[in-house]
């Protein structure tokens, strides 16, 4: 097989991803076997993670391979990326060749490199939207790699935490196809990476749900992700609407799932984007707004900001699957690794 990155669902046909996540299933259900012995995944996180980084290290060692933490103590790599660049600044090796010998003595190779970082104590500064979303650091990866990819969070997407949640679901619904699903923005102190949020609802249009994106008045996503979103799920048989209303949005529900995120129309402009949500705490998730829906099960990510993006009520109801959810992490990455790099990969 052709040797294939895994950087955001869209890469990969819906029949793909649901063959990922019946795989994860039936590893989950009845077991699993060691075909990654031998393996080796380095994994690189330039932003602090818990449980992504202990997911990824449980799913090698599950199927018999070895994660190896190259993460130095402040989080970063001293890497430079820019081409034909005099390199007489901090940096001290460029990617054109750490990648190449990383991928000699590697399986495969893991990368979380977000703008955003969603445990840092304040919003920090960044670049403009535009310079964002080229995703430089997981760019020059891809480009250098000569072994599969893995995004575990880019400035864009997220694909591991979209397709983790898309087996919560079907967990829940074996068939999940026309359930109302609502992506509700949150409120939150700081500013967010969208990555998580993108890669949630796009996940939730691939199983042909009826997709519903709730968030303030300037707080639209990207208009590249909106419009492969719709793409993708009309052709599973779902559906995209965004909405500026919560209470609209809830109505009916099946699933309600929470996570802010920094308004494009700010971004790197921090100051003005804590001024323009100063009136919008009430984007909360609680248990008024959750009687509107149909006994809606609960998602978030995680960090979670316990009365602030939702309350201890619902977080703590039986209606609330984030542990689940954040267990599944680690089964779709193990189907993911077998697929790319198992015995019998894809």
């Amino acid at each position: 097989m052709k040797m294939k990155h895994f950087l955001d669902v869209t890469d990969y046909s819906q029949q793909e991803l649901m063959k990922i996540i019946e795989t994860a299933m039936d590893m989950k259900k009845s077991g699993w076997k060691e075909t990654l012995k031998g393996k080796i995944l380095s994994m690189f996180f330039f932003n602090p993670s818990l449980r992504t980084r202990l997911s990824f290290i449980a799913a090698m060692d599950k199927l018999g391979g070895l994660a190896v933490d190259l993460s130095s103590g402040s989080g970063g790599f001293p890497f430079e990326f820019e081409e034909n660049v005099v390199m007489d600044k901090s940096t001290i090796e460029h990617v054109k060749e750490a990648i190449p010998v990383v991928s000699r003595i590697s399986d495969a190779v893991a990368v979380r490199a977000s703008e955003l970082v969603t445990t840092a104590p304040k919003s920090v500064e960044v670049s403009s939207w535009n310079e964002a979303k080229k995703d430089t650091v997981i760019t020059s990866f891809t480009k250098y790699a000569k072994v599969p990819v893995i995004n575990m969070e880019s400035n864009v997407f997220h694909p591991c935490q979209g397709l983790g949640d898309a087996m919560t679901i079907m967990e829940k619904f074996s068939n999940p196809k026309s359930k109302k699903y609502v992506l509700t923005w949150a409120y939150h102190p700081k500013a967010l990476p969208m990555a998580t949020a993108n890669s949630q609802f796009m996940s939730a249009c691939d199983l042909g749900m009826d997709v519903t994106v709730a968030y303030p008045e300037a707080w639209d996503l990207d208009a590249g992700v909106i419009e492969k979103a719709k793409a993708r799920a009309k052709l599973a048989g779902g559906s995209l609407k965004l909405v500026h209303s919560q209470q609209n949005a809830f109505k009916d529900a099946d699933i309600i799932c929470a996570k802010s995120w920094g308004a494009i129309k700010h971004y790197g402009d921090w100051d003005k984007e804590t001024k323009a949500k100063e009136g919008l705490r009430h984007w909360i998730v609680d248990k008024e707004k959750m009687g509107l829906t149909n006994n809606a099960f609960f998602m978030h990510c995680l960090p979670v900001r316990r009365n602030v993006e939702v309350t201890d009520e619902v977080l703590d109801s039986p209606s609330s699957i984030v542990i689940d959810q954040a267990e599944n992490r680690m089964w779709i990455q193990m189907a993911i690794l077998d697929y790319l790099i198992g015995e019998n990969n894809g």
